[in-house]
């Protein structure tokens, strides 16, 4: 098993400079991948924006988009970046997508927030692949939307679903999973995963990745680093819930980290990775230390 490591972008105060010893610091190793993931309404910087300052500072681990909220965006011009960001990262990139829970970040991107937004994401993802084809999918146009990415076809395209429904209806299009537990919670990656082995197999498709994420605090007083970082980024939930969901999360010593990593990867994860909740870059060296 993989262990990728997310860039701290949903804690506050973050800058240039943090930002890219963390970028250096993953891609020095031991990690395979460097994550970011998307909010609007939230002090947290631009996922695509990041990840291209991260690709301008790296050269061996994969970058991973986990995930962007694709109903938020606009198809063509979003395939275009991600096209160009394949090209700058010498094609390390893979594509999370979902749809996302919060109605401010759709509010603030001018997008609907529906029962559609699902099929809407299973359309752009399908108009994307044209595009990064070559495919001319502007009317009138004389040429395709370039450039095209560097990895044929384009990136590989995860679904961050938790459902199990929205799991196998992700099976005939996407490459596989990149889910989120809280706790984590073996009984949860366990279904998540089998579902997937499951319906990939019965539309007749590869493997599909296994890829799942956690939040995690190694330093001092990682408790209360834990429960400050939860309570904010949960806040939308409400004060009670986000308390409630935050004393799920396990992961605030180095022993409860190492019992996770192996549980994961017994469940046959292919990577895990790891969401910090603080923006000190120590807390790299502490995940090395634990992982060897």
């Amino acid at each position: 098993m993989h262990i990728g490591m997310n860039l701290p972008v949903m804690v506050p105060g973050l800058d240039r400079g943090t930002i890219l010893a963390w970028s250096r610091r993953i891609d020095a190793g031991p990690f395979a991948t460097l994550a970011v993931g998307e909010r609007i309404n939230f002090p947290n910087p631009e996922a695509l924006v990041t990840l291209s300052a991260a690709a301008a500072v790296t050269s061996r681990v994969r970058l991973a988009f986990t995930v962007i909220v694709l109903p938020m965006h606009r198809t063509v011009p979003l395939a275009k970046q991600i096209a160009t960001l394949d090209v700058l990262s010498a094609g390390r990139l893979d594509l999370g997508v979902g749809v996302g829970a919060r109605a401010d970040d759709y509010a603030a991107a001018e997008a609907p927030f529906d029962r559609r937004r699902l099929r809407r994401m299973e359309q752009q993802v399908a108009l994307m692949r044209r595009v990064w084809a070559g495919e001319i999918v502007v009317p009138g146009a004389s040429r395709p939307v370039e450039p095209l990415p560097l990895q044929r076809g384009g990136p590989p395209i995860l679904v961050g679903a938790l459902a199990a429904d929205s799991i196998c209806r992700a099976a005939p299009w996407a490459d596989g999973i990149c889910g989120f537990s809280f706790g984590p919670s073996a009984q949860e990656v366990e279904l998540s995963f089998t579902t997937a082995r499951q319906a990939w197999r019965e539309a007749g498709r590869p493997p599909p990745r296994l890829i799942t994420s956690c939040w995690f605090a190694l330093g001092p007083g990682a408790r209360a680093q834990l429960d400050d970082y939860l309570h904010r980024y949960l806040a939308f939930l409400g004060a009670d819930l986000a308390r409630h969901l935050a004393r799920t999360v396990k992961t605030d010593s180095a022993d409860k980290l190492r019992n996770v990593l192996r549980t994961v990867a017994d469940l046959g994860a292919d990577e895990l990775h790891l969401v910090p909740t603080t923006a000190d870059p120590d807390e790299l060296a502490r995940v090395a230390d634990l992982i060897g």
